[in-house]
């Protein structure tokens, strides 16, 4: 299958899973601003062109986000005239549905799922769509693409509904709720076709620039990181980009000179690691790190 083929099958696919989920009563598109909720919004406009977005945009701020991330994300809200809903970390420590230990310097990623599942009861959300892949992580390998969650938010493997013939099984019971992977098929060298493709615009980290960073336990973290503790090295300036984005605590760099698109697919090309292994510290705490996240109600 050439590369042109498949990269329109898996368009065709996701969009047709995306046309799906508004069979839903009020679903949201989960937007970060990484490049795969990037290439998940520029499906979903494709999916409803000319007409406007069926449904919002909602991000889980930690208050660690990259500034760079957290400015593409507001003008490509604005680009695609979307509405576009932030539910942060802070805002749910000053309402009393997390502690204020919440707030310390070290990641929040843990902090995520329950701001998420508070999010989704003040809206009424019962379906997100998520730009999750199969090929990222173990845990992520098993999800189904329509993924139910119980009533508390939770992911139980044992409890994945078949999808034979394509046909998803849509149907909830009160309380329940569908998170919906529309990308489950693609691996990061499509998503980075798909970029080059569709002329996809992404946040500036995503290609090498000059950045202070430290290393820590195999990872480069930003100089800047609110997690930066005493015996830390000091930080030195190398020439790197960003595989994947998230909370700056704990997503690291690679050392990269690949400052265009075709020069990236190039880099992908030769990876043997995918880019959450490479770079999450967060899914190094263990093999089963992921997994106990989600059950959690995690993304």
């Amino acid at each position: 299958m050439t590369p042109g083929r498949r990269l329109r099958q898996l368009e065709s696919e996701a969009i047709a899973i995306i046309r799906e989920v508004t069979g839903f009563r009020r679903p949201a598109l989960l937007f970060s601003g990484g490049k795969d909720s990037a290439v998940l919004l520029e499906l979903a406009c494709r999916a409803f062109a000319p007409a406007p977005l069926p449904f919002p945009l909602l991000h889980i701020d930690t208050g660690h986000n990259f500034p760079e991330v957290l400015g593409y994300r507001d003008a490509t809200a604005t680009r695609h005239r979307a509405r576009l809903l932030v539910a942060s970390v802070e805002d749910a420590v000053r309402d009393g549905v997390l502690p204020a230990a919440a707030l310390g310097g070290e990641s929040r990623n843990k902090f995520q799922s329950k701001v998420l599942l508070h999010t989704i009861g003040q809206h009424g959300f019962d379906a997100l769509l998520g730009g999750a892949r199969r090929d990222e992580e173990k845990a992520r390998a098993k999800e189904r693409v329509f993924s139910l969650r119980d009533t508390f938010g939770r992911w139980d493997p044992r409890a994945q509904r078949p999808e034979l013939w394509e046909v998803p099984n849509t149907r909830l019971a009160p309380g329940q709720n569908m998170r919906v992977f529309p990308l489950s098929n693609w691996t990061e060298l499509d998503v980075w076709t798909y970029i080059a493709a569709r002329d996809v615009p992404l946040p500036p980290l995503y290609f090498a620039h000059e950045r202070a960073v430290f290393e820590r336990d195999g990872i480069l973290l930003d100089a800047g990181t609110p997690a930066r503790r005493e015996h830390d090295p000091a930080p030195v300036v190398r020439s790197v980009r960003y595989r994947t984005v998230g909370d700056m605590t704990c997503t690291g760099a690679v050392l990269s000179t690949s400052r265009t698109v075709a020069e990236v697919l190039e880099e992908v090309l030769a990876a043997r690691i995918t880019e959450r292994g490479a770079t999450r510290a967060d899914d190094r705490v263990g093999d089963a790190a992921m997994e106990d996240r989600k059950k959690e109600g995690y993304f």
